[in-house]
C-alpha cells in the first residue's frame, strides 16, 4: 500500500510548500512559518535533539514516523528533516498520521 502522507509530501514539494535541510528548517521554526516538521527516525541524536527542542519551544508538531530513505523517496532529494510551510498540507498530513 502506498503511504498517503508520503504522497502528499511529494505533492507539497512540487507545490513549493516544503523547506529542507537543518539550517533552513530551524529558521522556519523560529520564524514560525513551519506548520509541521518531518524528522527522519534514523537522524543523528544531535539533530534529533536540536529539532525536537526547537519544535517544542515554538509548539510545532513533529513526526518521526519515517526513515531518511522514505523521506528522500517522497521528495526526490536526500534529507533528514523537512518543514511543511502550508497550513492545509500540514493539517491533512497530521490527520492522516493520526489514523
Amino acid at each position: 500500500m502506498t503511504d498517503k502522507v508520503l504522497n502528499l509530501l511529494g505533492l507539497a514539494k512540487r507545490a513549493g510548500k516544503i523547506t529542507t535541510g537543518e539550517e533552513l528548517v530551524i529558521k522556519t521554526i523560529q520564524r514560525q512559518t513551519a506548520k509541521f516538521i518531518f524528522l527522519a527516525n534514523d537522524a543523528s541524536q544531535n539533530l534529533n535533539k536540536k529539532i525536537i527542542d526547537k519544535s517544542n519551544t515554538y509548539q510545532i508538531k513533529t513526526s518521526t514516523k519515517y526513515s531518511q530513505e522514505e523521506l528522500t523517496k517522497a521528495i526526490g532529494s536526500e534529507r533528514k528533516v523537512l518543514a511543511v510551510m502550508d497550513e492545509g498540507f500540514a493539517k491533512k498530513m497530521e490527520n492522516l498520521l493520526m489514523q
